[in-house]
Order: structure tokens, then sequence, then C-alpha cells
């Protein structure tokens, strides 16, 4: 009885598309103070975030995006929304479903030791 319900399990989690979620993995893409522009370093993050959703197709692609706390909170808020958006818009362009794709803007946070911590969009894929 034990050889078969061990089959049985070996046959399930075989099944293409049952298997159970990829561990969780983050991507952070950092910004130049008020900028929202992708520059090399970021399009290379974002190419690996991609290619990681792109192979777990069934995971949610969590985009979240900070600021540095210099400057108003209505800008903060408006420039973390373009940041993500920015991110995602690469996403979809690198051939990732823009259904799987959620993303936020945080507005600012603070930094622990330098603004450019702040200054950043947290790419997560998997966990769910």
């Amino acid at each position: 009885m034990r050889r078969v319900a061990f089959l049985f399990l070996l046959c399930i989690i075989a099944l293409p598309g049952y298997a159970s979620a990829a561990p969780q993995q983050k991507y952070v893409v950092f910004f130049q103070e008020w900028s929202a522009k992708l520059d090399k370093a970021a399009l290379a993050v974002i190419g690996h975030a991609s290619a990681f959703a792109k192979a777990h197709p069934m995971d949610t692609v969590h985009v979240n995006a900070f600021a540095d706390p210099t400057g108003s909170r209505a800008a903060n808020n408006l420039l973390t929304e373009l940041r993500a958006q920015v991110v995602m818009d690469k996403l979809q362009a690198d051939s990732v479903a823009a259904a799987s794709i959620v993303g936020r803007g945080n507005g600012s946070v603070q930094f622990a030791l330098n603004s450019v911590e702040s200054r950043r969009v947290e790419i997560s894929i998997g966990g769910d």
C-alpha cells in the first residue's frame, strides 16, 4: 500500500503545472535621485527578473517602488508610482505576461546608511 501511495504522489508531482511554486526570488533596481530612468545596471537586473518570471509563469510578479524622504509626500508618491510603472513596462517588453504583474508605489521610506537604499524598486517573484 505504501508503494502505491508513493507512486501516486510521484505522479502528481510530475504533472506539468502542478508542482509547487518556486521559492521566492527578489531583485532590486536602484534609481538616481528624482529619477525613474533605467540605467544599464537596472536593465540587467530587470532582465534577470524577466527570465525567472518567464520560467515560472504561474507565479505573481510583485513590483514595489520606494523613494527617499527628500521632497513632499505627494511628489514621492507620484515618483514611486512612476518607478513601478517603468519597471512593469520593461518586464512586459521582456515578454512577462501583464496579468501576472502587480505593481505599487509606496512613497518615501527612511534609509539606514545611504539614501540610494530608499530609491529602489523591489521585484519579488513566487512564494505566493
